[in-house]
């Protein structure tokens, strides 16, 4: 009998040794990845975000992607429907998930319990991976104008930088496809998908790599602001439109002082995050905007960073009001500091790590 229980006892602390570094493993875990991640996100920045992806196969690439130096696009391309060049936005607006519209409040208190500061994004370039996907209502009433703009900055930051991320991602494969002699039928299957968001033709991949890169986030908050009073228009609200493209074909709104006879809306879009989907791929596509690719192109191909100002100088197009647009944007960006953030990176985050905390 007493031996039985000696077992019994045994067992219970073989047990509670168990649970004790099982434990310890999740913390162990839980604070290895908080310590580490910042570390990682500096490495990847500095091998990856501000250089161009290594293509090892320098003929390749100098007879496939830079030929002759001269960053052009074909220009026998035709002018694509924006059906064809919007399709998977137009399938995702057609979600019939609700999303939840937070109040200013309820933001705020997510912001502050998560510790989302924008002192400190200035600092790690490191972005909380928030995705609000509608603009609270009570925006429009917060008198304070930089409480505003920074409501407005907090909401839409994180939107950029993961729409951003996924074409970087895309560039990455782009380049390691172009190593390759030969591609397989899933990197083929790639790439017709990205000739058809992209408007190219097949098999030009020369224009593929011009259209297919990043917008700096200061160059595309700064627009928001603009198009939307920071965030305060009807447009936004009610369509989630933040860039206020124009569409002939789908769901949108109505301007009001439209004039008779005008046919075009502000398209709206299911989130915000469609919103900045469609904004980068309509800067990456339209023929308005070729003189921006090449001057970002110009950019990559001398290492440098992209400079938000320089691409802005070929944003006449967007707007009527043409070069005075470009002024309005470029204060924008510097009054707000707004470079400050070109080069933020989401901070990642961990389906395992989370069920452990």
């Amino acid at each position: 009998m007493h031996s039985k229980i000696k077992i019994r006892h045994k067992r219970a602390k073989n047990k509670i040794s168990i649970t004790f570094v099982r434990f310890s493993l999740s913390v162990f875990a839980v604070v290895v990845f908080f310590y580490t991640a910042p570390i990682f996100i500096n490495f990847t920045d500095k091998n990856f975000n501000n250089k161009e992806f290594t293509n090892n196969s320098k003929n390749i690439l100098s007879k496939i992607l830079n030929r002759d130096n001269t960053f052009k696009e074909d220009d026998a391309e035709m002018e694509k429907d924006e059906r064809d060049l919007l399709y998977d936005i137009l399938e995702e607006n057609n979600s019939e998930i609700n999303l939840v519209r937070y109040t200013t409040s309820e933001i705020n208190a997510l912001f502050k319990e998560v510790k989302y500061d924008l002192k400190e994004v200035r600092d790690t370039k490191l972005v909380k991976p928030i995705d609000i996907g509608l603009l609270p209502i009570e925006i429009k009433n917060i008198s304070n104008t930089k409480k505003r703009k920074e409501m407005f900055i907090k909401i839409v930051l994180p939107l950029i930088v993961k729409e951003n991320n996924k074409i970087r991602i895309d560039r990455k494969r782009l380049f390691t496809i172009l190593n390759k002699s030969s591609n397989t039928d899933l990197e083929k299957k790639w790439l017709e998908k990205k000739y058809k968001q992209y408007g190219v033709r097949r098999n030009d991949l020369s224009t593929l790599k011009i259209r297919m890169d990043e917008i700096p986030a200061s160059l595309a908050i700064a627009q928001a602001a603009k198009e939307t009073g920071w965030g305060t228009s009807r447009f936004a609200i009610k369509g989630n439109a933040l860039f206020g493209q124009w569409t002939w074909s789908g769901e949108g709104l109505k301007p009001k002082n439209a004039e008779k006879g005008e046919e075009h809306k502000v398209m709206k879009f299911h989130s915000l995050q469609l919103s900045v989907r469609a904004y980068l791929r309509n800067l990456n596509t339209h023929s308005s905007y070729k003189n921006l690719r090449k001057a970002r192109t110009a950019l990559r191909h001398r290492n440098k960073s992209l400079d938000s100002i320089v691409l802005s100088n070929h944003l006449d197009k967007y707007a009527e009001t043409g070069t005075e647009y470009i002024s309005v944007l470029q204060k924008i960006i510097t009054q707000n500091n707004l470079k400050d953030f070109d080069e933020a990176r989401l901070l990642p985050s961990s389906k395992d790590l989370e069920s452990l905390i």
